[in-house]
């Protein structure tokens, strides 16, 4: 049994945090790139020309990539050959309230959701999600999300009899239906089974796969590829200004469900896909 001092866990969490907020991933990045090399639309070719610029500069000066820095999403894959002294928990919301202070990033999370609302001053609590896996690492990856896009996703419990042609249609309404308000182009995490909670975790778990990734099933893979020509032929573009870049990507993850059941959540995220990954 591999034995970890929780303080470990803190110091890491605190650094992904600033980390996440100031470097866009690579994949993105990538894909950003790719997507103003093909774009014919010289309004969409400007916008992201400027979305360039933005993450340069904030690489360059070590600031924030965006004003919203998101509540904080941490996903731990825990080795079953892991013994943490002290609680994780508080161990993430510790790094978490370390990294937003001292990394002087903006702190969004209020502490209950109607009556007063009143900041936390530290963007804690995290959003904590943990799976138990093999082996005596843990996988910290710090997934900022930001609300603006958010606030556009949406769950839905299809009819079986829906089928394929059902969860496509699903996909792209809600897309449709965020228009500019998610800032595009945006990256979509798509969640097919499970029950009601499963989907969305799903959906969220699908927009922290890298970008050129495909799912390993060629079904599900030509599905990716298809919903994201439906979707870029929206005309949405970056910012909502037109062009043929309104996703640059579309992640599906899947997994067994009920009989009768057909979950489908639709997880959006803006071009400022943040997530950093460590493993302790």
């Amino acid at each position: 049994m591999r034995e970890i001092d929780a303080k470990q866990i803190t110091d890491i969490v605190a650094r992904l945090c600033v980390e996440a907020n100031r470097h866009l991933a690579g994949d993105v990045k990538n894909c950003i790139q790719c997507a103003r090399k093909e774009e014919p639309w010289p309004i969409a070719q400007e916008i992201l020309d400027r979305i360039i610029e933005n993450f340069n500069i904030a690489d360059e000066n070590e600031m924030a990539i965006c004003q919203d820095t998101g509540l904080a999403c941490v996903f731990l894959e825990i080795g079953q050959d892991v013994h943490v002294n002290g609680s994780i928990e508080e161990a993430v919301n510790a790094g978490v309230a370390k990294g937003y202070t001292e990394g002087f990033l903006r702190k969004s999370s209020v502490a209950e959701p109607l009556q007063f609302r009143k900041n936390t001053l530290d963007n804690t609590p995290a959003m904590i999600y943990y799976d138990l896996v093999p082996g005596d690492k843990i996988k910290i990856t710090v997934a900022p999300k930001g609300f603006g896009s958010e606030n556009m996703s949406q769950i839905k419990m299809l009819k079986v009899s829906d089928g394929a042609e059902g969860v496509k249609n699903f996909v792209v309404k809600v897309i449709e239906e965020a228009g500019p308000n998610p800032c595009p182009p945006i990256v979509v995490g798509v969640g097919i089974g499970g029950t009601f909670d499963k989907a969305a975790l799903l959906a969220k778990k699908a927009i922290i796969r890298p970008l050129e990734e495909r799912h390993p099933d060629p079904y599900y893979a030509a599905m990716e590829a298809e919903l994201l020509e439906k979707v870029n032929a929206l005309g949405i573009g970056p910012q909502g200004f037109g062009g043929k870049t309104t996703a640059l990507a579309v992640n599906i993850e899947t997994m067994s469900t009920h009989i009768a059941g057909l979950p489908v959540a639709v997880n959006i995220n803006c071009h400022v896909t943040r997530h950093k990954t460590e493993v302790l």
